[in-house]
């Protein structure tokens, strides 16, 4: 059975606890069932270089400060997979390491998507070396891992601007609903050259990415696509003005 890949925009932190977006990560673990493993692309693990989580226990990372104590005792004890991590070097040159575990990007997710902690993860790293059509093309090397009952996933924001967010709430900016809906339109009509040239989807696209660590792990979920794969949304929300929720489904639901 052909796994899905997933996008999943992670937004704050404070989202392990629980909230409106943690419902839709519950019901895609139950939609998923129990995978393989899945391999994490995060916003938060940037290297020179190419790296894979080799560990059979990886350490849960708290890789933030400032948040209550309830959120940096927070475990999340998932097992790793030194087989898959040399499957995932074998594919992209990705060095093992153990000097990595699995940080806020995958596990303030994971835990509402698998609960029980029972799928292992392998997580690669964001290579700061390679451009936009770099990631996109080392995405395509894992593809053939959704044929082994492995989930591709990404861990990131379409928006993502700290600077400009409300912490009090509110509407979206204009300018970050227009790129949202830009990357979703590029999505659904396949378009690969758009999302990877993200800097011309909208105006004012840099005010939406004005660093685009959380916008590339989208494009290893984008590259996922194969002839036949369906596209659809989840948590389709911008949370402070500038922060976009929005996930993403590739792969028959």
């Amino acid at each position: 059975m052909r796994r899905p890949a997933i996008f999943f925009g992670h937004g704050s932190p404070m989202n392990a606890l629980g909230g409106s977006c943690a419902d839709a990560w519950r019901a895609v673990g139950a939609a998923i069932g129990k995978p393989k493993a899945v391999v994490m692309v995060s916003a938060h693990w940037e290297t020179n270089g190419l790296g894979v989580t080799a560990q059979a226990r990886p350490e849960t990372i708290h890789d933030f400060g400032g948040f209550p104590d309830e959120l940096h005792a927070m475990q999340y004890p998932a097992p790793g997979s030194p087989e898959l991590a040399a499957r995932v070097s074998e594919l992209t040159g990705a060095r093992p390491t153990t000097q990595w575990g699995l940080d806020h990007g995958t596990w303030s997710v994971l835990t509402h998507v698998w609960p029980g902690a029972d799928v292992p993860v392998v997580q690669l790293s964001l290579n700061r070396q390679l451009d936009a059509q770099g990631h996109f093309d080392l995405g395509r090397k894992l593809s053939v891992l959704r044929d082994e009952d492995v989930v591709i996933a990404g861990s990131g924001d379409f928006v993502h601007n700290l600077r400009t967010w409300k912490r009090t709430g509110g509407d979206a900016y204009p300018w970050a609903s227009s790129f949202n809906e830009a990357v979703k339109s590029a999505l659904m009509r396949g378009d690969d050259a758009a999302l990877i040239d993200w800097v011309g989807l909208a105006e004012d696209a840099q005010l939406s990415v004005p660093t685009d660590e959380h916008y590339l792990p989208l494009l290893y979920v984008a590259a996922q696509r194969l002839p036949g794969d369906d596209v659809s949304f989840f948590n389709d929300v911008i949370e402070g003005g500038s922060i976009s929720m929005t996930g993403v489904w590739i792969g028959q639901a």
